[in-house]
């Protein structure tokens, strides 16, 4: 029986494939009609056979392109009138509905061989591109998604582009950032001792410039890079004076993976985030045979690699018969510390004291775009930084939203944009001390308006009173409704969305991280909470501490380490690592502070305790950069064998009826095994036990009083591989059930989906 109907896929369908790949099935099927993009979506119109027809819609659903994300499918018969052939016509760009803009995705197979292939037109061609790969996000200026709405419309087609452009069975049909050596973009490159030269002599002379250990800007596809020969420890020395990164660790990049396994122990897992199209950086162990300078990740045992995912990076790390260069490079993001990463034109002069040659290019990124960063935990993918690759993707909410705009934190700020059942997490905007930041910020939640089609009719923020993310949602609110969200209530809700829960049952959520405002005014950061969307009660957490100093009592973690002894009881006696660490005039002025209060603040927070412990085992007694003084010390805990012992926390009722977990024990612990000689790394392996146990306690404990199993794991703290994979296993032996992230870092970058579902219940 022959039938018609109009067919609505919605998702991520333009500028995947999604028209050629409908145009091919209806052909096969025997179908005829016509198949467009709208801003509703893609929008089919079939008729034939009623089966065929059936078996077409199931293939939409079910079997789309490799980068097509299909969320719905609404089909309406149409009366047949006897349609003939099947076409693609042209977009219709005055239909009102939403459609969903496609990430930028690494190089594909085909590219990468066509590019080495000395046969193929778009040999070492630097922007080749297809359906199937390539920038997108951050190229794009509005959707419906076409080449006259991107910055690639600068760059008319040439005739062979053009055919390719247009013929639905080409790999390249409309595939909006194609081209060609002969209508694209150009590299060039730019020293200021030489003339600018482009095309192949500047990818030559930028080769030739990390060859002699030097440092190289290079643009990429969401904004600039600095590398160098990871090798070279003077080049990555000086990659880190100008850079203002004392020691954070630097990500490296590789052509394979043999080569990322030459330099890290790389498990199926890890090969396989490493190589999807997402290309993220990766954190694994450094292998036996690690040959990379000892400055590029210094004091831990895991090294961040990505594989090179767009065709510069590959040229730059040199295809067969290239001249001998650097196999291995430091690729991180161009900018100084605490700024925003560089991407225009207009921040060449900023790059002269940051690089000593620049490799560009004169295709336009409207939108910058960091980094994704991952690691594999029990083999399952935690995300610790969700940008390039991910953004603007969004992420399923439990229950549908008022059109609501959330700013997130200050820290590792990104902010989100929710309407109906889609959330849409912005890409990693950076830390909200610097004033680029926050026009960074203001430019992209703009450009993410403009993609999605959300009017925010209200916004989210962190009740700090502080916070320049909240007192720019102040400034901007209007009219428009301003929910002040709890930092640790929007961390377990954030956990709670990804899972699907939709509230109508409470968690438990442990939420353990560095600094995060509490509703009493103190630090927060060691919270036991019994949690739902419309609110939460604070069950234990940890016994307050005096935090001295604001950040430097963060960024020293002998001071913090004193404040526990201190706390506990204990002498300052100068054979214990932070008290010789401090100067002495420093000390006196602490232990001033400390009985006093003045310039103090209480914290419950579980980083600053690791941090003390860190500072008692001798580890790390300042910090370059957030959480190190923690990181050092899980990695010198890893695999260790604590002899079946653990410290343990005193437990104590508070006025307000809920418990604290007072951390005097554990100190006093710590102090007793150094005394006794154990070793630091075998006191770190009590410590995670220790913390892990206490969990475990907490769990029990809300159980007891609240009849729930089901146990939320959120905030920086777990992003700590060594304590969230014994929490987990503790937590499944004694019959609870531990959730975690799924597509949203435990970290403050996942803090504004978790504003948005509690801004939007209360």
């Amino acid at each position: 029986m022959m039938i018609a109907c109009r067919v609505i896929v919605r998702g991520v369908v333009q500028g995947v494939g999604f028209r050629p790949f409908v145009h091919a099935t209806a052909t096969e099927l025997g179908l005829s009609g016509s198949v467009g993009n709208s801003a509703l979506g893609v929008v089919i119109e079939v008729e034939g056979d009623g089966e065929a027809i059936d078996a077409f819609v199931v293939r939409m659903r079910h079997s789309p392109p490799p980068l097509a994300r299909v969320e719905s499918i609404e089909r309406e018969d149409l009366p047949p009138v006897g349609r003939q052939g099947f076409c693609i016509i042209e977009t219709d760009a005055g239909s009102v509905g939403r459609t969903l803009a496609p990430a930028d995705v690494g190089i594909c197979d085909d590219c990468l061989r066509e590019l080495t292939d000395p046969s193929d037109r778009r040999f070492r061609h630097p922007f080749i591109t297809c359906t199937n790969c390539g920038p997108r996000f951050t190229i794009i200026e509005s959707l419906p998604y076409d080449r006259a709405a991107t910055t690639m419309k600068r760059f008319p087609l040439c005739a062979h582009c053009a055919v390719e452009y247009a013929d639905p069975s080409d790999r390249r049909f409309h595939a909006q950032p194609i081209a060609c050596p002969e209508c694209g973009p150009t590299l060039s490159f730019v020293k200021e001792d030489m003339p600018a030269v482009t095309g192949e002599a500047a990818l030559l002379a930028a080769r030739s410039l990390l060859r002699d250990g030097k440092i190289l800007a290079v643009k990429g596809i969401g904004g600039f890079h600095l590398a160098c020969d990871a090798r070279d420890d003077h080049a990555v020395h000086q990659l880190r004076e100008r850079k203002r990164r004392a020691s954070k660790p630097l990500a490296v990049m590789v052509r394979d993976m043999r080569e990322a396994r030459a330099q890290g122990l790389v498990c199926d897992a890890e090969a396989g985030a490493m190589s999807s199209r997402e290309r993220p950086i990766v954190l694994v162990a450094k292998a036996s045979g690690f040959a990379l300078s000892p400055s590029v990740a210094p004091g831990i045992p895991d090294i961040g690699i990505m594989l090179a995912y767009n065709p510069i990076q590959h040229l730059l790390l040199g295809l067969p018969g290239d001249a001998a260069g650097p196999a291995v490079l430091v690729m991180t993001s161009a900018n100084i510390g605490g700024e925003p990463i560089l991407f225009s034109d207009s921040d060449l002069a900023r790059l002269d004291c940051l690089a000593d040659g620049v490799l560009t290019h004169n295709r336009p990124i409207l939108m910058p775009c960091d980094d994704s960063v991952m690691r594999i935990v029990d083999s399952g993918r935690q995300l610790l930084r969700r940008s390039r690759g991910y953004a603007p993707l969004p992420v399923a909410a439990p229950f549908d939203l008022p059109p609501t705009l959330a700013v997130g934190a200050d820290l590792k700020n990104t902010f989100c944009l929710a309407d109906g059942a889609c959330v849409w997490p912005s890409q990693h905007i950076g830390d909200m001390g610097d004033l680029a930041v926050i026009d960074s910020f203001a430019a992209s939640e703009r450009h993410f308006e403009s993609i999605t089609g959300v009017v925010p009719q209200q916004i989210a923020c962190d009740e700090h009173p502080r916070y320049r993310s909240s007192s720019w949602a102040r400034r901007r609110s209007g009219d428009r409704p301003v929910r002040v969200v709890g930092h640790h209530h929007a961390h377990v809700a954030s956990v709670m969305g990804e899972n699907g829960r939709d509230g109508s049952e409470p968690v438990l959520g442990m939420a353990f991280d560095g600094t995060g405002y509490g509703a009493d005014g103190a630090v927060w950061g060691g919270e036991l909470l019994l949690a739902t969307y419309k609110g939460c009660r604070r069950l234990a957490h940890l016994e307050y501490v005096p935090l001295p100093g604001g950040d430097a009592g963060v960024e020293r973690p002998y001071r913090m380490a004193l404040a526990h002894l201190w706390h506990a009881g204990l002498d300052w006696d100068v054979d214990l690592a932070p008290v010789a660490a401090c100067p002495p005039r420093e000390r006196s002025v602490l232990l001033h502070q400390l009985e006093t209060g003045f310039g103090c603040v209480d914290t419950s927070s579980m980083g600053r305790l690791f941090d003390a412990v860190s500072s008692l085992a001798g580890v790390r007694q300042c910090v370059d950069y957030e959480a190190q003084a923690a990181i050092e010390l899980e990695g010198i805990s890893r695999g260790v064998d604590s002899a079946g012992s653990r410290y343990t926390f005193d437990w104590m009722q508070s006025d307000d009826d809920s418990w604290t977990a007072d951390p005097r024990s554990v100190i006093r612990a710590v102090v007793g095994d150094l005394r006794a000689k154990v070793p630091a790394d075998v006191i770190g392996a009590r410590f995670h036990e220790s913390v892990a146990h206490l969990v475990l306690e907490w769990a029990i404990r809300g159980r007891e009083m609240a009849g729930v199993d089901e146990v939320v794991l959120t905030g920086g703290v777990f992003q700590n591989p060594l304590l969230l994979v014994r929490v987990c296993a503790l937590l499944g032996e004694a019959g609870f059930t531990p959730l975690t992230g799924l597509e949203l870092p435990p970290n403050d970058g996942g803090l504004a989906y978790g504003q948005v579902l509690v801004g939007s219940s209360s």
